[in-house]
C-alpha cells in the first residue's frame, strides 16, 4: 500500500493548517475535506490509497480548529441561541474561510486546482469553494452533505440533535465512549459497525488534540453561513453528490437538494447508509470519485441520478 507522507504544517490564509499527502506528486491533485469535529485521520489511509493508486496526488488535512491546525480561541465559545439561530455577526468564521483556507492550502502546495472531496461539513465547504472560486476545483465530490437549506426535512433526528449537542467528554475512556455511542445512533444500520476502528481513530485524534471548543466554533461557522441553494445554482464543475438513505444527522433530502440544485450533478443514493464512511463502501466511492473526475477531464456532463 502506499504510504503517507509525513505530517507538515502550511501556511494558509493567515493561519496554519496541518496536512499529509499520499500518492504520486506529479497526479492530479485530489483535497479530501473532513467534516466537524473530525480531524484528517477521518480520511482512512486506506481510503487514501484506493484514490492515490489511482494516480492521484491526495492531501488530507486538518480544518481551522481541530487537530494540529491554527485554533480560533481568542473568539471565545458562541452562546447556544447564537448558535441555533445563525447569527453571522457572532460567528467567529464562516464556511467562506474554510473555504479560503482550503484555497491557501492549494497555494502553498503549488496547485492551482484540484478535484475536491468533502464529507458532512467538509462537502459544505467544498461546495462553498465551487460557488467562490470556481477555478480552484476541477471536479467536486459532495458526500453526506447538504445546501444549509433549514425546514423540517433537513433538520437532524432527535436522537441525533442530542448526540450532536451533547457536552464532549474530557477523560479519554468517557470521550471515546461518547462517540461509540454517537456512532450507535448515526452510523450506517445497512453495514456492520467496525467498532474497533472507530476507537482506535477516536483514540488517536484524542491523543494527537482534544479542543471541544473549536467544535463548537465550526457549527457556528455551518449554521451562520445560511442557504447555499440558489447560489448552487452557478456551479458548473462537474459534481458528484453520494448519501445514505438512512442518514439521520444530514438527512437524505440534504443530499437530493444539493445534486438538484447543482447542474448535471450525479446523485448515488446508497442504501443502508448512515453518517459514516463504511469500510465495504470504500471501493465503490474511490472507483466513483474517480469516474467524476475523468468526467471533468472530457469536459463532458454527469448524467442521470443513480441509486445504490
Amino acid at each position: 500500500m502506499t504510504a503517507l507522507g509525513e505530517e507538515r504544517l502550511a501556511p494558509a490564509n493567515g493561519i496554519e493548517i496541518a496536512y499529509q499527502e499520499i500518492g504520486d506528486t506529479g497526479g492530479e491533485p485530489l483535497f479530501l475535506i473532513m467534516g466537524l469535529a473530525t480531524q484528517l485521520l477521518g480520511w482512512d489511509e486506506k481510503f487514501c490509497a484506493l484514490l492515490a493508486e489511482r494516480g492521484y496526488r491526495v492531501v488530507r488535512f486538518d480544518n481551522r480548529d481541530v487537530g494540529h491546525s491554527t485554533k480560533i480561541d481568542e473568539a471565545g465559545v458562541p452562546k447556544r441561541t447564537d448558535l441555533f439561530r445563525g447569527r453571522r455577526s457572532t460567528a467567529a468564521y464562516l464556511l467562506s474561510d474554510m473555504a479560503a483556507d482550503t484555497s491557501g492550502l492549494m497555494d502553498h502546495l503549488g496547485v492551482d486546482s484540484a478535484h475536491v472531496v468533502g464529507a458532512s461539513m467538509g462537502g459544505m465547504i467544498g461546495q462553498t469553494l465551487a460557488i467562490e472560486r470556481p477555478d480552484r476545483v476541477r471536479s467536486l465530490t459532495s458526500i453526506m452533505s447538504n445546501t444549509g437549506r433549514r425546514g423540517p426535512r433537513y433538520f437532524p433526528s432527535l436522537k441525533a440533535m442530542r448526540v450532536l449537542m451533547a457536552p464532549s467528554q474530557r477523560d479519554r475512556e468517557d470521550h471515546l465512549e461518547q462517540v461509540a455511542q454517537t456512532f450507535e445512533v448515526i452510523g450506517s444500520p445497512g453495514y456492520p459497525r467496525d467498532d474497533e476502528r472507530v476507537r482506535e481513530i477516536v483514540g488517536a485524534s484524542y491523543d494527537r488534540c482534544h479542543h471541544p471548543r473549536g467544535v463548537i466554533r465550526q457549527i457556528h461557522a455551518v449554521t451562520a453561513s445560511g442557504d447555499r441553494t440558489e447560489r448552487l445554482r452557478s456551479v458548473r464543475t462537474p459534481t458528484l453528490v453520494i448519501h445514505g438513505d438512512s442518514d439521520p444527522l444530514v438527512r437524505p433530502a440534504g443530499g437530493r437538494l444539493t445534486a438538484k440544485a447543482i447542474p448535471d450533478a450525479k446523485l448515488l443514493m446508497v442504501e443502508g447508509m448512515g453518517h459514516d464512511l463504511p469500510r465495504q463502501l470504500w471501493p465503490q466511492f474511490a472507483e466513483e470519485i474517480d469516474a467524476n473526475a475523468a468526467r471533468a477531464r472530457r469536459g463532458e456532463p454527469q448524467g442521470a441520478t443513480v441509486a445504490a
